[in-house]
């Protein structure tokens, strides 16, 4: 069987695999639900033009203002300027995405406060779920399967189906590729996947879109809850996942 058969192509899930969180704004179908905010809730704060500044918790609401604070672990917050306007993100309880904009009232570097909070539309639902993510990658050739050159590059989101990576290296459209990264404190994932798309971000930093090889229902249902504790700051030791490549087993076993 071709390594080709393990991927299925969708032009849909190509041109969301390269969406920066903060392009998400303003887009979602009309018939998508929102999530509702609530204490505790992560978000994460961008300039209009998209560009992040941090990531907090609610800490309070009141009907004109919203304020947050820090994360657990995170240190200080990037001070920002007042009155300045900004787009905020993150997920619900039930894995439902809000999108607002906001004005900054207040900024200092352990909270921050914002009123004039507008509900925007927003692009995903439960079952597209996607998670911003900022985290070191390690990108492989297809045939280095004991991981001995691994090229440094950065998480920009991740789901089930797949990731969006930060690279200097410059890799083709449709190449086979093994991914590993390690999200937070959870052991290390290793994947199989296919690069799908791949632009250039900045000067000399490309943007690609991987593909996974197709995930067993188990191992889906696993990546969901360790993308959903990230999202909500759960550290429940029973929902990690074991270090090891998900796909070698499907993949070895159809081959």
């Amino acid at each position: 069987m071709s390594i080709f058969n393990f991927f299925s192509r969708d032009d849909d899930d190509e041109e969301e695999l390269m969406q920066d969180p903060a392009d998400r704004v303003g887009r979602q179908p009309d018939s998508a639900p929102s999530g509702e905010l609530y204490e505790g809730m992560r978000l994460d704060v961008m300039t209009r033009e998209g560009d992040p500044l941090l990531s907090g918790r609610i800490v309070s609401r009141t009907e004109d203002t919203l304020t947050l604070g820090r994360l657990p672990g995170e240190l200080s917050f990037k001070v920002s300027t007042l009155g300045s306007e900004v787009s905020l993100s993150g997920y619900d309880k039930k894995l439902l995405p809000i999108c607002l904009s906001a004005t900054v009232q207040e900024s200092t570097r352990t909270s921050l406060v914002l009123k004039n909070l507008k509900i925007e539309r927003h692009a995903e639902n439960r079952e597209t779920f996607r998670l911003p993510c900022n985290a070191p990658l390690s990108l492989y050739r297809k045939d280095d399967e004991n991981f001995r050159n691994p090229e440094a590059c950065q998480l920009v989101n991740i789901s089930i189906g797949g990731c969006c990576l930060q690279s200097e290296y410059i890799h083709m459209e449709d190449e086979v590729v093994r991914i590993r990264v390690k999200l937070e404190d959870y052991a290390p994932l290793t994947f199989l996947g296919q690069i799908v798309r791949c632009t250039e971000h900045t000067p000399g930093v490309f943007w690609y879109g991987i593909l996974f090889a197709q995930l067993t229902e188990q191992e889906i249902t696993s990546l969901n809850k360790t993308l959903y504790n990230l999202q909500m700051g759960i550290r429940d030791t029973h929902l990690r996942t074991e270090e090891g490549s998900w796909f070698n087993s499907g993949y070895k076993k159809d081959r």
